[in-house]
């Protein structure tokens, strides 16, 4: 690698790293918060928004670190780059069927507020939580299944790549296939409760009995859980983009928008639960917005004092 190619890693490592690691702050300061007061981890909404911005929160530290250590040209084991693949396969499922629980939440309380204490309670929000992270460990163990399967039948060794990569690991097109099948069908189903959901509440709103103030902001809450939706079902498709790009384009080229899609398919999306739930909802904010400027505060402190100290010596 040249020099101009050295500086280039090093210019994207940084322009990737420093937002990554200012919303890792932020995700971390907010699921701090949600664990801070009583009325946050007893309220099954908040525990859901938890749970979410915890999936969030773990890809997004995943993925920056692959990315860091592909740039640097790091050699993995191959156990070691298949659980951090793994990690990724399953905070990336969790997202989208958590952004289902938490519309179906929207839904009852809009459409059933007379019931929604007794549908929604604690209990079921933890067998819901429990049942979203078993479908992705059940995605992980089938490909687990599958893997070896094809080893065997193939008599292909498990070797170390040379960078670590889900492409790499997984590169049988049975593989392509079944991650196509479970992902999408996923996905698509979380559309459809979601869109569902949003109709039924419009639906309600239109009825003389029902608060027009929370379904409005039920309608909006829907609205945002669609575009999250959207946004997040860019990040299975990322790694077809960049392999069909590089069928048309030189290496460098492609590199380059590998980078500018992973900020905007992968990194960006991540960062968009602490933004939209800590700073819309006026629980949250007050609490997440003190604890965010203490943190600060203290960091200045703290420097302040360090060079007060290194001037007396």
């Amino acid at each position: 690698m040249n020099y101009v190619g050295k500086l280039e890693v090093a210019v994207f490592a940084i322009i990737t790293s420093l937002p990554c690691c200012v919303f890792i702050f932020i995700n971390c300061t907010m699921l701090f918060t949600l664990r801070s007061k009583t009325v946050f981890y007893e309220t099954p909404r908040f525990v859901l928004v938890f749970n979410l911005l915890l999936a969030d929160t773990v890809l997004l530290f995943q993925a920056q670190s692959m990315y860091l250590m592909s740039a640097g040209r790091v050699r993995l084991s191959y156990h070691v780059c298949f659980l951090l693949s793994m990690i990724a396969e399953v905070t990336l499922l969790t997202s989208p069927l958590t952004l289902l629980a938490m519309s179906v939440e929207s839904y009852v309380a809009v459409c059933y507020p007379l019931r929604h204490t007794s549908i929604v309670t604690m209990r079921n929000t933890g067998a819901a939580i429990v049942m979203i992270w078993a479908f992705g460990f059940q995605y992980v163990f089938v490909r687990v299944v599958l893997l070896l399967k094809v080893s065997l039948s193939k008599g292909i060794a498990l070797k170390t790549p040379d960078s670590c990569g889900k492409e790499i690991l997984f590169n049988d097109p049975v593989f392509n296939i079944f991650k196509k099948s479970y992902t999408y069908f996923w996905y698509v189903f979380a559309a459809v409760i979601i869109t569902s959901t949003y109709i039924s509440v419009m639906v309600a709103a239109w009825s003389a009995s029902t608060d027009k103030v929370s379904a409005e902001k039920a309608r909006k809450t829907l609205i945002l859980h669609m575009v999250q939706l959207g946004i997040s079902f860019c990040s299975p498709i990322h790694d077809a983009i960049v392999f069909l790009l590089s069928k048309h384009l030189n290496r460098a080229v492609v590199v380059r928008i590998q980078v500018a899609l992973y900020v905007c398919v992968i990194m960006f999306p991540r960062c968009l639960s602490s933004l939209i739930y800590g700073l819309r909802d006026q629980t949250i904010r007050p609490v997440l917005m003190q604890k965010l400027l203490c943190g600060w505060e203290g960091s200045l402190s703290v420097s302040v004092h360090s060079k007060s100290h290194m001037l007396s010596c």
